[in-house]
């Protein structure tokens, strides 16, 4: 049974990863004790924020913490669709989400690229506005990236030259993205860092620590890390695994070094069979390691049911997992773009999937654990992007020049094909 409500969790000294004592795992077979929010040892925390023990999200007071919520596409391929508080409201208020992942292109926000978009900042600011305002925490994912090029103008072709689109790993441009956002964000808790989506491709040791494959220097998880902290950020960052982010079975031997990490994965059927998730992520969760979040996950095979959503919830639930489904936006085209893209929603007055309704399902049996900020986040922003901040010199009007800006309807899930 899954959907426990915050009393029950309470009634039991069980929440969102504390544990009043030993907990065992079947499926892994592995018994554990849960550190839980131990406040004499806490990592620094952003304000308004949160800091992690081992496998728990604990806010500053020392209060377990689980995200629940949705993936919102549309930024990585453009400047925005639907872009409005109402949609986040319905998000937020209508499906009691309490957090939402929003999907980034770094061409776009960074000025010296020739893909910039002078409105491209303030628009991720909006977000950030509607969605803490609907009392959402946001996840700002780096979804697209170009190969460390930043004269590309085209956005299509995954794992290739010349395009702006989901690359193998990061690159350098990427830490720039990052030291922009995470300057812009720091003193906003609220805000969370995805520093790369579906990494694939690439061994253990690149995906760490970098180094040059596929003809570009890639950029490492370490590195990308460490590139957040030096701006004197302390907000969550989530990392990715390989295999377009689905297996996380490295990390327990080669972890980040750092504090505030939490680990994504991508479970999409039918590639990513159940029987593989206890050694992919959740050994993470049962051993008490590090708080895992399965960013992106839905079923996308042409029969689709919403049975794949609500075993991955379940999942989540028996082991303290996070989770945010894909996805916010409604996908058109010939046959079921429900699932292939998969989408949670038919159009944009929010009417559920076969999938989406599993999700709504789901997000209305927890207990109110609102995120966001009364105050919307627009106060605590600090400075104006960077050294390449909004206004530089470069291009302006974005993706004016760009090819291919679509979405198409094959889903998130890397070699299965995806298009994200």
């Amino acid at each position: 049974m899954f959907h426990r409500s915050l009393a029950a969790l309470l009634g039991l000294t069980l929440l969102a990863g504390c544990d009043a004592g030993g907990s065992t795992d079947d499926a892994a077979g592995v018994s554990s004790t849960l550190r839980g929010c131990e406040t004499d040892a806490a990592a620094p925390t952003a304000p308004g924020g949160y800091y992690t023990s081992g496998t728990t999200v604990c806010t500053a007071d020392g209060t377990p913490h689980l995200f629940h919520g949705v993936d919102r596409p549309s930024m990585e391929w453009g400047p925005g669709e639907n872009i409005a508080a109402s949609d986040f409201e319905m998000m937020g208020q209508d499906w009691h989400a309490n957090i939402v992942r929003v999907a980034l292109n770094q061409d776009f926000w960074l000025s010296g690229a020739a893909l910039y978009n002078s409105n491209y900042q303030h628009t991720v600011d909006q977000v950030v506005h509607y969605a803490e305002a609907a009392g959402m925490d946001v996840i700002l994912d780096l979804h697209w990236s170009d190969r460390g090029d930043l004269s590309v103008t085209t956005l299509n072709g995954q794992n290739q030259n010349g395009t702006s689109n989901q690359q193998q790993m990061a690159d350098v441009n990427s830490k720039q993205f990052w030291t922009e956002v995470a300057t812009k964000y720091q003193n906003d808790g609220h805000v969370l860092f995805e520093l790369y989506n579906e990494p694939n491709s690439i061994s253990w040791g690149v995906w760490l620590n970098g180094g040059m494959a596929s003809g570009y220097q890639m950029v490492g998880m370490q590195e990308l890390y460490d590139t957040v902290r030096a701006t004197g950020a302390n907000n969550l960052v989530i990392a990715g695994g390989l295999s377009w982010s689905f297996d996380l079975s490295g990390v327990g031997g080669a972890p980040i070094n750092g504090y505030n990490i939490m680990y994504a994965t991508h479970p999409y059927k039918p590639q990513d069979a159940e029987t593989r998730w206890a050694s992919s992520f959740e050994y993470l969760a049962t051993r008490d390691i590090a708080p895992v979040i399965a960013t992106e996950f839905g079923d996308t095979t042409s029969t689709c049911t919403g049975d794949w959503d609500s075993q991955l919830i379940a999942a989540c639930d028996q082991y303290k997992m996070n989770w945010t489904a894909w996805a916010w936006y409604p996908a058109s085209g010939g046959g079921r773009p429900d699932c292939s893209f998969p989408a949670l929603i038919s159009d944009w007055d929010a009417t559920p999937t076969v999938q989406g309704t599993a999700v709504k399902k789901a997000l209305a049996a927890y207990a109110p654990s609102p995120g966001g900020n009364p105050d919307a986040g627009v106060a605590t922003m600090t400075g104006s992007g960077g050294a390449n901040g909004q206004g530089g010199a470069s291009s302006e009007g974005g993706q004016a020049g760009a090819t291919g800006a679509t979405p198409g309807a094959s889903g998130e899930g890397g070699m299965s094909g995806a298009t994200q």
